[in-house]
């Protein structure tokens, strides 16, 4: 395990313990916390351990995300906050109240202070997107007129106020995931969870719904705990970002730091369509020694977003000196930092290939010579 990665994943909450808060002042503003949370279920095989030792905290307001390869223990985990699953070691606490004691009434009040929302929307074909809204209130016994003061209200925050009367069939995909959101915030609640919410929408209706869950979370203040294999949704939307692995929490952090330098190997394959990678024609015509003075040294450069300041690209070429070629990357910020990687050829230079890499370094966090081209 790397430094960094064992830094990662040091909390300063005490392990097992909801009581040493006096230690760590700031686990008392935690919304939810997980305290050696362990999942197991019974297999035809014998017990499998879904989460094992989870020590976790979620700060209220924040946008969490939770992701892993399938089988992690995503689903096991976010489904803990609402109790519809019951962990078999540890404890849950919700506002410093620990839900694993609650009884059939108590669980009911804490469900509807949980909002959720799911990948296929859950909707009730044969009522209308108003009625799919309204039927928790109707359940929960509210009266007519609060209840249509409330669908009103939330047909407006999510765009639908003109689909009141439509059926889930005559909607697409990024409307009906608009229904259900909806309807998951009918009770006011204090926690939105969602699980893949937006795995089944396309690229442009994802960033639509990614755009309505941000305005939820900024307006209503709502704490919102979301699982996805979307990496591009975590880097959008999130504050922080928790890796798991076999039940087992492998890194984790805010998502400019996980994203811009993975420590697990996990992390590392997860993040891997988001990075460039060497175009296969490049790496055919690459040899570790220059096969002629007029060689290119190609240079592939890091920036991991320690540094907030983006690169002074003009600086930084005229450092390396001669010819310098941008074969491909980018910069991005996420939460005000500079990430990326850049792939430079360099030829004509009167720096060898350690000294143009010792340069470079003085931009990037990290700088590696994959090799000479002609």
């Amino acid at each position: 395990m790397t430094a960094a990665l064992q830094r990662r994943l040091e909390t300063p909450e005490p392990r097992h313990s909801a009581e040493r808060t006096d230690l760590h002042p700031e686990l008392n503003r935690a919304h939810v916390r997980f305290i050696g949370v362990g999942k197991t279920y019974e297999g035809r095989q014998g017990p499998v351990a879904a989460l094992q030792g989870i020590d976790l905290s979620i700060r209220r307001g924040e946008v969490f995300g939770i992701i892993g390869r399938s089988g992690a223990g995503k689903s096991s985990l976010i489904r803990t906050i609402n109790r519809l699953e019951r962990p078999t070691a540890g404890r849950v606490l919700i506002d410093q109240v620990d839900i694993g004691e609650f009884d059939e009434d108590r669980l009911v009040a804490l469900r509807r202070r949980i909002g959720m929302i799911f990948q296929h929307f859950n909707l009730m074909s044969a009522k209308t997107v108003w009625q799919n809204v309204e039927l928790p209130l109707k359940v929960a016994g509210v009266p007519k007129a609060q209840r249509e003061a409330k669908v009103r209200e939330l047909l407006e925050l999510v765009g639908l106020q003109g689909k009141h009367a439509a059926y889930p069939a005559q909607l697409s995909g990024g409307q009906k995931q608009r229904v259900g959101i909806a309807r998951a915030l009918v009770h006011d609640p204090d926690i939105l969870l969602c699980d893949e919410a937006t795995s089944a929408l396309d690229p442009e209706t994802t960033q639509s719904i990614l755009g309505l869950l941000r305005e939820i979370n900024a307006r209503l203040g709502l704490t919102i705990v979301l699982i996805t294999h979307e990496m591009a949704v975590i880097r959008d939307i999130c504050d922080r970002v928790v890796v798991l692995e076999h039940g087992h929490i492998v890194e984790q952090g805010p998502v400019w730091e996980v994203f811009g330098d993975p420590q697990h190997e996990v992390s590392q394959t997860l993040l891997a369509p988001l990075q460039h990678a060497l175009p296969q024609e490049l790496q055919s015509r690459l040899q570790a020694r220059p096969p002629s003075p007029e060689a290119a040294v190609v240079l592939r450069l890091q920036f991991t977003g320690s540094h907030t300041d983006e690169p002074d690209l003009a600086a930084l070429f005229a450092a390396l000196g001669g010819r310098v070629k941008l074969l491909q990357g980018g910069v991005e910020r996420i939460q005000g930092h500079a990430l990326g990687q850049l792939l430079l050829a360099v030829s004509g230079s009167s720096l060898d290939a350690a000294r143009l890499q010792a340069r470079a370094g003085q931009w990037a966090q990290r700088v590696e010579v994959l090799g000479h081209v002609v």
